[in-house]
């Protein structure tokens, strides 16, 4: 293990390391018939460890055949969402102090998404109802010499939800979703809000099309497990409940 803390004496640094157990959920469908849980156990851990150190020290001097996804490591890519202690986050966000190590971490895939393996999932289903609802900037008129402006207020509108990071950690929380296959899902219909309801976008009605029906955003029941999983703290529900405003005002 890596010192974090060159500068503290022998006593200081094992007065702050800690041990945990890690219980992963393993897969490999080319030789397991059903997934199941393997124990971890680390020690000399710094608290301020994140799940995802962690999930490194096993996959690099325990078990190279653990499976996950990573990129930045900082919480900005979205790439290393999984269970942890049977709620969605990010590996990297969450730190093992504010965690309970008095017995095992249950760290598991994304739930309802297919395993690839162990905790990597297929999102293809998950970015092809993204892709339904065209995250992009719709225009008719020829591109400006500049950019396209808005004011203030309109760029305060999407603040919040450009701060997705399609994580899918809200999507794969959602009750709505496990009863339905279906539904798009509180990250699409984010990204949804976040285009029809930019001021600069000349066809908003072709993004709210893609949500008004009942695998869209009527199958949402407020049921806020999309907020509670949300790394950025986005308040999806919200947004979804503008969305639902202003179809009722619109005709398509």
């Amino acid at each position: 293990m890596t010192d974090r803390n060159p500068g503290l004496s022998e006593n200081d640094r094992c007065y702050t390391c800690m041990t945990a157990t890690f219980r992963i959920q393993r897969y490999n469908p080319e030789k397991d018939a059903k997934p199941y849980f393997k124990d971890y156990t680390l020690t000399d851990l710094d608290p301020t460890f994140r799940v995802l150190d962690a999930l490194h020290e096993i996959k690099w001097k325990i078990d190279g055949t653990l499976t996950f996804r990573r990129s930045c490591a900082h919480g900005m890519c979205g790439s290393d969402g999984v269970r942890i202690n049977g709620k969605n986050g990010l590996a990297c966000a969450v730190l093992l102090k504010d965690i309970n190590t008095s017995k095992p971490i249950v760290i598991e895939p994304l739930p309802f998404l297919p395993i690839i393996k162990d905790l990597t999932v297929d999102q293809s289903d998950f970015f092809r109802k993204y892709e339904m609802i065209k995250p992009y900037l719709i225009t008719h008129e020829p591109p400006p010499q500049m950019e396209r402006l808005q004011s203030p207020e309109d760029a305060e509108l999407l603040m919040e939800p450009t701060k997705c990071i399609m994580c899918a950690c809200c999507t794969t929380s959602c009750p709505s979703l496990w009863s339905n296959e279906n539904y798009l899902g509180p990250a699409a219909i984010l990204r949804g809000f976040r285009f029809a309801f930019d001021s600069r976008d000349e066809a908003p009605e072709d993004h709210m099309a893609a949500m008004d029906s009942q695998d869209g955003v009527w199958r949402c029941h407020t049921i806020f497990n999309c907020v509670e999983a949300c790394p950025k703290e986005i308040n999806i529900t919200w947004h979804i409940s503008q969305v639902k405003k202003q179809l009722v005002t619109m005709e398509l």
